[in-house]
């Protein structure tokens, strides 16, 4: 079977587009995007039951830009201001510059990992008597705080957004050859959208180990992920395997199997 359309289960970012162009134009497929999941916001109600007072805590640690913004926007909904004495510390720089649509950004204390939470642990070391507050999703991985709590970081999870499944009772999800996953929320939302769904040769694809988890025990099949020692980006691993169903099919043309 020779791809032909590929389902990217997840809004296009500007940066992102064009290599999944240069595949389009390169293999003939078709790439589209369609987000499977939506982020809501925490009520100030839903939020203040978790007992948590935002100026208890003298750090703030951000893994992502929805968390910068619902922290912002609890703490303006609650009318508290945020003391420039508030330390932040950011996952990736990319976090840490988004901090500029809600402050002063040389006025403030605030530091970046390159990629992953444990980046951060070095420069939490002068701070460790600090209270540090980390605003998460409802679905979370918990053991992204395993190797800064072995160092006795007092850090404190806050629930600040929940992730939804998006509506896609509309889409043609067996139209398409390929879907590629990248949070286990986006497997929930595909079952739920898709009570009856049945996999047949769809291949079904995913980034990062708990998002395989998840189609597994969804009793999905696995067909190709990211990344591995081969493949170390989606792009990387979408067009391997392009390539190797392309070049089954036009075999199998060939030979008349």
């Amino acid at each position: 079977m020779k791809i032909k359309r590929v389902l990217i289960s997840q809004p296009a970012l500007p940066k992102e587009q064009l290599p999944y162009k240069e595949l389009e134009q390169k293999y003939e497929v078709s790439i589209e995007f369609k987000q499977f999941i939506t982020v809501q916001g925490l009520s100030v109600s839903e939020f203040r039951k978790q007992k948590i007072n935002l100026l208890d805590y003298q750090s703030v640690i951000m893994n992502s830009k929805t968390a910068v913004d619902n922290y912002f926007r609890l703490a303006e909904e609650q009318r508290i201001a945020i003391p420039t004495t508030m330390k932040f510390f950011c996952v990736t720089e990319q976090i840490a510059n988004y901090l500029q649509k809600y402050i002063t950004y040389r006025k403030r204390k605030i530091f970046f990992g390159e990629r992953s939470i444990d980046d951060l642990a070095e420069s939490m070391k002068k701070h460790i008597a600090d209270n540090f507050l980390m605003p998460v999703s409802s679905v979370h991985q918990p053991s992204a705080l395993a190797k800064l709590k072995k160092n006795k970081y007092n850090i404190t999870t806050s629930v600040m957004y929940k992730t939804v499944s998006a509506n896609l009772k509309e889409l043609d999800i067996k139209s398409y050859d390929v879907i590629i996953f990248f949070t286990p929320a986006g497997i929930t939302s595909l079952t739920e959208n898709f009570e009856n769904f049945e996999q047949g040769e769809t291949a079904i694809a995913c980034f990062g180990p708990s998002t395989a988890k998840a189609i597994k025990s969804a009793d999905l099949r696995l067909d190709f992920k990211a990344p591995t020692k081969d493949s170390p980006s989606m792009i990387m691993a979408l067009e391997n395997y392009i390539k190797q169903k392309n070049r089954k099919s036009n075999h199998e043309n060939k030979t008349g199997a």
